[in-house]
């Protein structure tokens, strides 16, 4: 087996066919397999699976077990040599997923890989990161942006070039390709699974540093395309409750990765937004 797409989906049935339809039309030779964690959408997602494309395998989930986990239960099982971390609201192109393979094949040094990532209307998904630090996720927490629009331009990578390739800190991880055997090699033969300790945001990020920490390397790459439509599911998920996942997932990642100091200050800021937010 070449490849294993892993789709975690929650609520999202037109998207997600959309989705599936565009990976079996996929031309290259490879093989690959789809595997669906359903996080308990009740939108008749999982019967459409099971009518429309039986040869994915589908796991059905009682309850939203989150982003990780759910991505976990599918790469525990996954055969393929690569393991691409699809978002269920994304549709690949004919040749999207043969030139991905192609590209990683070609370089052997990419434990993690993405593409480049377009919307419906044409443009660039700007999705390369700088890993996260005190000033500029403090910045974001404040909303400083939408008052001074350059203050995380580092952070955002404003200028990186989208048509190049290049080594990175963090991809978007709606599109996140796996080597499994450069993993397996860095980190002693474990399988490349997500801290589970994120229900939502910042994983992608967290497997990015712990990559870079084992020695490997993050790379992006302009010769495949996707479409990204971009967080269709969190759409349906009131702003307050969003607020608490992502405030969350934030501290969490500072407590693992930038030590006390970062930490106690982000908590202390969340604590008192969080206070304000409609219940």
């Amino acid at each position: 087996m070449d490849l294993s797409v892993v789709i975690v989906s929650w609520k999202v049935k037109e998207k997600l066919k959309k989705n599936l339809s565009a990976l079996f039309k996929s031309q290259g030779d490879f093989k690959f397999e789809v595997l669906v964690v359903d996080n308990n959408s009740g939108d008749g997602s999982a019967e459409m699976i099971k009518s429309e494309f039986p040869q994915v395998v589908l796991i059905e989930n009682k309850d939203n077990r989150g982003f990780a986990a759910a991505n976990n239960q599918a790469i525990y099982i996954s055969q393929g040599e690569f393991i691409l971390l699809l978002n269920p609201d994304m549709q690949v192109e004919d040749n999207t997923l043969s030139e991905s393979l192609n590209w990683s094949r070609n370089n052997p040094q990419a434990t993690v890989a993405g593409c480049k990532l377009v919307t419906s209307e044409g443009a660039i998904v700007k999705h390369v990161r700088r890993f996260p630090k005190l000033k500029d996720q403090l910045a974001i927490t404040l909303k400083l942006p939408h008052i001074f629009p350059g203050i995380i331009n580092k952070y955002l990578y404003s200028d990186f070039n989208y048509e190049e390739e290049a080594k990175v800190d963090s991809i978007r991880g709606a599109f996140f390709l796996i080597n499994k055997q450069a993993y397996s090699k860095i980190s002693g033969g474990n399988l490349p699974l997500l801290d589970e300790r994120y229900f939502i945001w910042f994983e992608e990020v967290d497997f990015c540093r712990l990559v870079y920490k084992l020695g490997g390397e993050i790379w992006y790459f302009p010769e495949a395309k996707c479409l990204d439509y971009v967080g269709q599911s969190f759409k349906q998920v009131n702003r307050s409750q969003t607020q608490k996942y992502f405030s969350d997932s934030m501290i969490k990642y500072f407590q693992k990765w930038e030590g006390k100091f970062s930490t106690g200050i982000l908590s202390l800021i969340w604590k008192i937004i969080l206070v304000f937010l409609p219940k």
